[in-house]
């Protein structure tokens, strides 16, 4: 036998024993991994019932109001979650209805924010309703009022809120105890809330911004901006609001329950412009009614004595007062004041009706106490029959 035979297998030895001790750690980092993997899809397994519980003791913060949730989903790709089938429900008295609800509430990381550089939520609200109530007594009345809203919005996510998205939302306003009962509201709302932490470092005075539209009744369309200042010591917003083409028999229930009388037929048309500095208040309410009519003798003369002199009273008045050409009563309320007990100039909103009755009528248009300051401008409305246009 050679020596280069003998020396053979002290070559092989060093070889085979790095090749099982390779074989031994990866089978160590192959168990590490496995168990992180377990440990991990375990704890996210378990992070959806943690967040439900969670957002349950938040909602609980109201002692006047229970928070009730569906399931929780975790988004962690894009730093979010959602609650499904959310609802505050008032336990003091016997309310019907949740003062909200939505189908679904989505909270996640602004990610149009994350290109400025700042970690912020976004909201989502698919759905959601808010109804407030009348009542003769306070266990019945809804208004939400006192509740920590903000703060529960806070807490339910890490990061400060930036901005609101509302799809499809309804507001209610609505009395049980009227006879009949009263259900007037908003539907069909889209809406956002931008801006709320100042993300683009703006130095205007108002820099967030709130808008809405939506539908009143279910047809008549309504329009809604506001400009805020959410840092601001004292309320500081400007606001301008339109409705066009309210059908006002869709509104006798109302009519009937405050006012003891109804409509036979007509239009109402709306804008309100607010202008608020440091809490002071100016601006207007300008109400505006066409092809009006309170008062039918063949359908009215068989009710109460007392109501029918009243409805022909207000039909009368809204017949001498009438701008003719327009078949329209209208008048401007200014409001000035203090924001907790505003001063409606009420010789000034008379002036306004013999004005649009016989010098000039009124248009259900923006007149530029808020609108003009920071280019709040709806299009013109329409002063025809809504039932001859779409």
């Amino acid at each position: 036998m050679t020596s280069k035979q003998l020396e053979r297998p002290r070559t092989l030895t060093p070889e085979v024993a790095p090749t099982g001790k390779k074989s031994r750690r990866w089978r160590r980092v192959g168990i590490v991994v496995a168990v992180l993997a377990i440990v991990l899809t375990g704890a996210r397994l378990a992070l959806p019932s943690f967040v439900r519980d969670y957002v349950n003791r938040t909602l609980d913060q109201n002692q006047q109001y229970d928070g009730l949730i569906g399931d929780v989903s975790l988004h962690l790709w894009r730093g979010a979650y959602s609650i499904d089938d959310i609802r505050l429900v008032k336990t003091t008295g016997s309310v019907p209805v949740p003062f909200f609800s939505a189908e679904r509430l989505d909270l996640a990381i602004d990610t149009r924010a994350l290109l400025e550089g700042r970690f912020v939520g976004r909201i989502v609200m698919q759905a959601p309703e808010l109804n407030f109530v009348d009542a003769d007594d306070q266990s019945g009345t809804q208004t939400g009022a006192g509740g920590p809203w903000l703060l529960i919005l806070r807490d339910l996510f890490p990061f400060e809120i930036n901005a609101t998205e509302i799809h499809e939302g309804k507001v209610h306003f609505r009395a049980f105890q009227r006879d009949p009962p009263v259900d007037v509201y908003l539907s069909s709302l889209e809406g956002s809330i931008e801006n709320l932490t100042n993300i683009h470092d703006d130095v205007t005075p108002m820099f967030s911004t709130v808008s809405a539209k939506g539908l009143a009744m279910d047809h008549a369309r309504f329009e809604y901006e506001m400009k805020l200042d959410p840092f601001s010591y004292r309320p500081t917003f400007q606001i301008a609001l339109r409705l066009l083409g309210l059908d006002v028999t869709k509104t006798n229930d109302l009519a009937r329950a405050y006012g003891k009388f109804d409509f036979e037929h007509g239009w109402f048309d709306l804008v309100v412009e607010l202008n608020v500095r440091e809490g002071v208040m100016e601006g207007y309410v300008k109400p505006l009614f066409r092809d009006l009519s309170v008062f039918d003798l063949d359908k009215d003369a068989h009710r109460n004595v007392l109501l029918t002199f009243w409805e022909a009273l207000v039909g009368v008045a809204s017949e001498l007062f009438k701008n003719q050409p327009r078949d329209q009563v209208a008048t401007v309320i200014p409001m000035r004041g203090y924001l907790e007990a505003p001063n409606a100039d009420l010789l000034t909103a008379v002036a306004n009706i013999l004005r649009n009755a016989f010098v000039r009528a009124y248009l259900p248009s923006l007149q530029g106490t808020a609108s003009e300051i920071n280019g709040m401008r709806f299009e013109p409305g329409s002063i025809t029959d809504p039932r001859t246009t779409k």
